[in-house]
């Protein structure tokens, strides 16, 4: 009799199977979220840009873009701002849209599309809305990949910027693991998620709200020639640190100025840094090293590339809360604009996407609610220096962080994209509340209000304060996916902008596992 043998693959196959399906029954059992993963890239490219007076040098955009990936289709949000030619403080905001197909293992072609809304330093971008398409061919290494091709960007709401180039980019893959939105709020001891997929090393993170004061030093100068030494411009940000080991850490860096000079500077900086504690982890020493673009409100920084070295030192004040003091210098590298820097700032820390700590023992996990939103804002009637009065469009991005159930902490970031003001853009932080949701589960109504800095595209906003209340409604269409409109008012300190603002747009939201002892 001819006898019958299963494959060894195929049984393990089948055993790793079943495991994991009792596995999965098993943490929907005891109510333990399930795990997704996203996965997603970190996109840094540049291109050089022919300006429309010839005589012009080119200038050089640089970009910071996150993008989900969803097989070969990709999407996501993009930063750009002026590095090299005479503009800078030359910055925009958009969104990314684009497909990665494989050719080989090694070989992928990229085709994708950008458009968002920006400008400044007194270049021609009219209402800055722009597109900036792009099919490029890459290279996937061990752990990046790089692109290179052609690109086109055309400033169209009367701008006049118009250029085709070569373009070129570095891809790193950044996936993150996440539950559904439905779960935030809900704990657990580290002890419950033991055994699920949720038992796994974590990412130490810190993000910090900050007031820093620049003060111009050396042969810094305004657009117009005269001295800055006798200023001191008061910024706004927010920092993000991402530990790669128990010291080194990355960091994403971004401030605007709300006082000191006329409203519009801004700056963006990566980089990296070693964290040093002592004191029993109370007090921490921080240097750090970024590279990044800044100018705007009159600031000459000429092409917008800047240096900034730092040292900080944070003491502990509850928990996991931090205050934070800083010492360092914002520099061109042509030393033509140079600043030293005075800040002060609260930080917190947090483990996320895992139970495990290399170097602690964690103890409590809880999921929190995480809200990204992308839309576009209205301002009626918004004032200007000099020009008529007309309606200012913007793209914004809003970031909602659940501190309670129904009580966020949110930060706002928005450029002008119709309305002959393209170098307009907002920095602003703020709280908000949030209603349980309602009609079948179908709608959620809130409330916020932001304050922070503003500035340029002719907008009267005085030295750059202005605060912006407002009232809006969600429309959910699915668990992570939702439509979103608000109403509300912008008025500026200091300023004639006083309009009512509106807007719509599209929200995505998740819940991110956060640990701590």
């Amino acid at each position: 009799m001819k006898r019958t043998y299963f494959p060894v693959k195929q049984l393990l196959y089948i055993l790793l199977l079943t495991i994991s399906i009792q596995l999965i029954n098993a943490q929907k059992a005891i109510g333990i979220p399930e795990f997704n993963t996203q996965k997603s890239l970190t996109k840094l490219d540049f291109l050089s840009i022919e300006m429309p007076d010839k005589s012009e040098p080119n200038m050089g955009f640089s970009g910071i873009h996150y993008n989900l990936k969803f097989k070969d289709f990709y999407t996501g949000l993009g930063i750009y701002g002026a590095v090299s030619g005479i503009r800078g403080g030359f910055f925009t905001l958009g969104v990314n849209a684009g497909i990665q197909k494989e050719l080989t293992p090694h070989l992928f072609i990229d085709t994708g599309f950008h458009f968002g809304g920006g400008g400044g330093a007194a270049a021609p971008d009219g209402g800055g809305a722009f597109i900036l398409p792009h099919a490029s061919l890459g290279y996937q290494f061990n752990k990046f990949s790089v692109t290179g091709g052609y690109s086109y960007v055309n400033f169209f709401d009367d701008g006049d910027i118009k250029s085709d180039q070569f373009y070129v980019s570095v891809q790193i893959p950044i996936s993150f693991d996440y539950s559904n939105y439905t779960h935030a709020e809900k704990k657990y001891t580290t002890n419950d998620l033991k055994g699920s997929f949720w038992e796994k090393i974590s990412n130490r993170i810190s993000v910090m709200a900050h007031l820093n004061n620049l003060s111009p030093m050396g042969d810094s100068v305004n657009n117009r020639g005269a001295s800055l030494n006798d200023k001191t411009i008061r910024l706004s940000g927010v920092e993000i640190n991402s530990y790669l080991t128990k010291n080194w850490f990355w960091l994403f860096k971004t401030d605007g100025a709300y006082s000191g000079i006329p409203a519009g500077y801004m700056d963006v900086f990566l980089g990296g840094g070693y964290h040093f504690s002592m004191n029993k982890n109370r007090t921490n020493i921080l240097a750090k090293f970024a590279i990044g673009a800044g100018g705007g409100g009159g600031v000459d920084s000429q092409g917008g590339a800047l240096l900034y070295p730092d040292l900080s030192i944070e003491q502990k004040i509850y928990q996991d809360f931090y205050v934070s003091i800083n010492k360092g210098f914002i520099l061109s590298p042509n030393q033509h604009f140079n600043a030293s820097t005075l800040g002060f700032g609260l930080k917190y820390y947090v483990h996320t996407e895992g139970t495990l700590a290399k170097h602690n023992t964690l103890n409590k996990a809880k999921f929190k609610g995480i809200n990204i939103n992308i839309k576009q804002d209205v301002y009626t009637n918004a004032k200007r220096v000099t020009n008529p009065t007309q309606d200012l469009y913007q793209i914004s991005l809003q970031v909602d962080l659940f501190l309670k159930k129904y009580i966020y902490a949110t930060g706002q970031t928005s450029f002008a994209n119709f309305g002959n003001a393209g170098a307009y853009a907002e920095g602003i932080l703020g709280v908000g509340i949030q209603s349980a949701p309602i009609v079948n589960n179908r709608f959620s109504v809130f409330a916020q209000f932001l304050g922070g800095a503003a500035g340029g595209g002719n907008i009267s906003t005085g030295q750059g304060l202005i605060i912006k209340p407002s009232v809006g409604c969600y429309i959910h269409l699915t668990d992570q996916l939702s439509l979103r409109a608000a109403i509300g008012h912008v008025k500026a300190s200091g300023g004639e902008l006083n309009s009512t603002a509106f807007n719509f747009g599209l929200s995505y939201r998740f819940s991110l596992l956060t640990t701590k002892k």
